[in-house]
């Protein structure tokens, strides 16, 4: 069936008969719906309530994901509501488009209806027509729709029951092997519930930009998608089959925002009426009463954006903070204020606008007109503390970004994190704005800087705290992994404490403690300390406060610790058995690499944990697939042999007489472990098997280089190598059955359909040029003479820059004495060739001609002076970069 689309050339800008305001919009809608026997559903905070994957609230299903999967059910089957929802933090996050582009936000509203097994298609799509057309009075000629391409039952809906026209009811996705993965296809994840979608789009006319959806002009602004059905029918299985749900369901959603910029004929939705009274309200605050408002300011534009996201976060009780959804919420805030700051207010005004906003939303939103007063103390405090730093701040700021620097360096952007409290992204902002980026890689190694320059001097602290009180451990953790031990001493904060109570994080430091504390690579324990009356402390981690001091981080579950309790402390035994038998394979691994590779493999760092071990080492060039294998095999053998694991402590000269391996960072003392374990003959204090064979199964998971001169190599063992090796199989299975190979073959079908692809790729790149090569023939007829010279700019369709070259050569051959430009489309990216014959170079250069036209389009090049390539990102300035050529070229003779 055809797909074509017929647009109307006549349409004249939309002036909507009535204007429906904000809020007359919501009542309408739910109104509408009501009268379709739906139940009208509050909307749910912007912390989800039944979701821990989502950080904010970001459409109107979140409150329904429970019953999409059967998990909970509700006692009504049709629903409408007006959902506040958040795109600030996490996966989905328009914060730096907010305020410069017309429909991005933080926060927006959803209008949305839901069938949970009653309704379907028809009636949805049925009551969304009725409520565009007869309620809101859009002109029919001006909606288009698409449909999943194999959706035959909504195409049908839409052209034979609703009338709209079949050319413009747009089919949408690849039938063709595409797995479903399509705009138009609609997945809650990789598996589970999903199903075709039906957008309806808005055209506003050709005076504006672009072209239908499903069009290589789809991005401009004419068409304007405004509400998409989603129909739940199917259920997708691991392996990409899908079965029909028992009861298919109807998931819709239409952003208010954009459905007002329509009904009230503007453009962008920074001129709704909500919007331009905030805005007004910004200006009114940042500039005073007197001055005119301008709508098109970027920044009035992200203080309106961000009072409302702001505002219902404090209502909905996230407080900026330093983490998670509060530290976001900091994000938006202090952007908004650094706005204010670039507008010329020097003091705290974003507070101020919360009456406003309660104003316009509060009846739609009543916790938000309950919480108002709060939300504006909140605010307030923020704001002071950050005006406290801002101009300090700025100023750094500008003179870090002063004298043509096109980066802003790592350790000026988190001095501003740290002291002045401007968040990376913030600093971002402002370099957007020059054009410039920032060094988010020395950044990140300045925050890490400081996180290690925390933690030691907490250790300082407690250090001097363990000298006054006399604390000292015995560990016996290499014998049991539960004793009875008496608490010494507390600490909360890194501060000496006498008392630790539930829900307190936390220091525990036991007289006796069977918990190893990290060292040598080793991570430490995790476990459990039993107290007195049914007192439970979950320790997390251990960590050495001292040489001889463990000190057990965590935090109260239930009841009390205090010092002088007696506790049982017990290890986690399963964590603790994972961790050993990988501590021990390191060992056996160390001397595998030393015979495969050589003797110059020294250790250079570990990290062993109960998830793998991590080893780097001293060696100068990858570790093969075959030396892989080897190691591999020498370490299992090892383990096979079932060994005993001996431990003795010797004096250091001692061990060093018996040819022990002394690790790399660590510090002995005179009386050192001495560890012997397979082959292996090492100085550890670690936790180790009995036996080898205690190891089970050892496998490398990764290799790779982290240094000049240094490997790393990653392993695992026991179960977890089980279920690394499983998990391999499986996708090898799975990709044997795409493939539908055996595993055995699947190198060699991988191999022939490389072969194909290639012989495929061979031969289009042949139809490009035969493609390219007879529309250069058609334009030979095209060239205009300039004072003798040919000129000729033109567009390639289906071209490449292998076969604009080709062109190109054979263009000079047919017209001698010419200069050309050819260009060609792929997607967003746009191909720019130049060419000059040789009696033409004294006037013209190519690569002057190639960069004036790539200018234009956003992008550039280079090149010889007869031939010259550039690339750009802007397919819409090209008919006008072509067009110039002939004036340019003028202009140079």
């Amino acid at each position: 069936m055809s797909n074509s689309t017929t647009l109307n050339p006549h349409l004249k800008p939309f002036v909507p008969a009535k204007k429906f305001s904000v809020a007359e919009i919501r009542q309408s809608f739910i109104e509408f719906f009501e009268q379709q026997a739906h139940t009208a559903v509050a909307s749910s905070p912007l912390v989800p309530g039944n979701d821990p994957t989502l950080m904010f609230t970001n459409s109107g299903m979140v409150q329904f994901k429970d019953v999409f999967l059967g998990e909970d059910k509700r006692p009504y089957v049709r629903a409408a509501s007006v959902q506040a929802c958040l795109r600030a933090g996490g996966k989905h996050n328009d914060l730096e488009n907010v305020g410069y582009t017309a429909r991005h936000h933080t926060f927006f509203e959803m209008l949305g209806n839901w069938s949970f097994g009653d309704y379907f298609k028809r009636e949805s799509l049925k009551w969304g027509w009725d409520l565009l057309t007869k309620v809101y009075g859009l002109p029919a000629e001006r909606l288009l729709a698409t449909v999943y391409i194999d959706d035959d039952e909504a195409y049908d809906i839409w052209t034979k029951e609703i009338g709209l026209p079949p050319e413009r009811v747009v089919r949408i996705g690849d039938n063709k092997g595409g797995k479903y993965k399509s705009d138009n296809f609609w997945m809650m994840a990789d598996t589970g519930p999903c199903g075709p979608c039906s957008e309806i789009f808005f055209d506003h006319g050709p005076h504006i930009p672009g072209g239908p959806p499903g069009s290589p002009d789809e991005d401009g602004d004419r068409f304007i998608e405004i509400w998409n059905h989603v129909f739940m029918q199917f259920n997708m299985a691991e392996d990409g089959s899908i079965t029909k749900l028992p009861a298919p369901c109807v998931d819709t959603g239409m952003g208010l925002e954009r459905l007002a910029a329509i009904l009230q004929g503007v453009h962008s939705n920074y001129e709704i009426d909500l919007f331009q009274k905030l805005i007004a309200a910004a200006s009114r605050e940042v500039f005073g009463k007197d001055v005119a408002v301008d709508l098109n300011n970027p920044s009035l534009r992200v203080i309106a954006d961000h009072i409302r996201a702001t505002s219902f976060l404090v209502a909905d009780g996230v407080i900026p903070s330093n983490e998670g959804r509060g530290y976001v919420q900091r994000r938006i805030v202090r952007r908004a204020i650094r706005h204010g700051y670039k507008l010329g207010r020097k003091s705290p005004f974003f507070h101020k606008i919360v009456p406003d906003l309660v104003a316009l939303m509060g009846e739609a939103y009543p916790n938000l007109k309950a919480n108002a007063q709060r939300v504006m103390d909140v605010l307030k405090v923020e704001e002071e503390r950050f005006y406290e730093t801002l101009a300090t701040g700025m100023e750094i700021l500008d003179s870090a970004l002063a004298g043509g620097v096109k980066v802003l360096p790592g350790d000026v952007a988190f001095k501003l994190h740290d002291t002045y409290g401007f968040p990376l992204d913030l600093s971002a902002d402002v370099c957007r704005e020059r054009s410039l980026t920032v060094d988010e890689a020395g950044f990140n190694k300045a925050m890490e800087q400081q996180k290690n320059q925390a933690r030691a001097a907490g250790k300082f602290k407690m250090d001097k705290a363990l000298e006054y009180s006399g604390a000292l451990n015995t560990f016996v953790g290499y014998e049991k992994l539960e004793s009875t031990a008496k608490v010494i001493a507390l600490y909360a904060e890194g501060t000496p404490a006498n008392e630790l109570k539930a829900g307190q994080n936390g220091i525990v430091v036991l007289d006796t403690t069977p918990f190893y504390a990290e060292s040598g690579g080793q991570a430490g324990d995790e476990g459990l300390l039993h107290g007195p009356n049914g007192a439970i402390f979950a320790t997390l981690d251990t960590q050495k406060i001292k040489a001889d001091v463990f000190g057990h981080h965590g935090n109260v579950h239930s009841g009390s610790i205090k010092v002088g309790d007696t506790v049982t402390a017990k290890v986690n035994a399963e964590a603790r058995a994972r961790t050993v038998r990988n501590h021990s394979a390191t060992h056996l691994m160390h001397e595998a690499l030393r015979a495969v590779l050589g003797t110059h493999v020294q250790q250079k760092g570990s990290e062993v944990t109960a998830d793998r071990t991590r080893f780097d080492f001293t060696h100068n060039a990858p570790v093969t697939d075959a030396q892989i294998i080897e190691i591999e095999r020498l370490v299992n053998a090892q383990i096979l042999g079932n060994q005993a694991t001996a431990a003795r402590v010797m004096p250091i000269e001692d061990a060093k007489a018996t040819g022990a391996m002394m690790l790399f960072g660590e510090k002995y003392g005179e009386q050192v472990r001495v560890l012997t374990i397979g082959n292996s003959t090492e100085l550890c204090g670690g936790t180790h098997v009995h036996a080898t064979g205690d190891i089970g199964l050892f496998k490398i998971v990764a290799e790779g280089g982290v240094a000049a001169g240094v490997r790393r190599v990653e392993a695992v063992t026991g179960q977890g190598a089980l279920e690394f090796v499983q998990h391999l199989e499986a996708t090898v299975s799975k990709a044997a059955a795409a493939l539908k190979s055996s595993p055995d073959e699947l190198a060699n079908r991988i191999a022939a359909m490389q072969a194909q692809i290639k012989e495929l790729e061979k031969d289009l790149a042949q139809a490009k040029g035969k493609l390219a090569s007879n529309q250069g023939d058609e334009l030979v007829n095209s060239a205009v003479d300039i004072k003798g010279i040919k000129v000729l700019a033109a567009k390639l369709e289906g071209a490449d820059a292998k076969a604009l070259r080709e062109t190109m050569d054979k263009l000079k051959d047919k017209l001698k004495t010419a200069i050309i430009v050819l260009a060609a489309v792929e997607g967003d990216k746009v191909q720019v060739a130049a060419g000059v014959t040789a009696d033409a170079i004294s006037k013209v250069k190519a690569g002057d001609l190639v960069n004036f036209v790539a200018g234009q389009v956003g992008g550039k090049g280079g090149g010889k002076p007869d031939m010259a390539m550039a690339g750009g990102t802007d397919a819409s300035k090209l008919g006008e970069a072509l067009a110039s050529v002939q004036g340019w070229v003028s202009a140079k003779l």
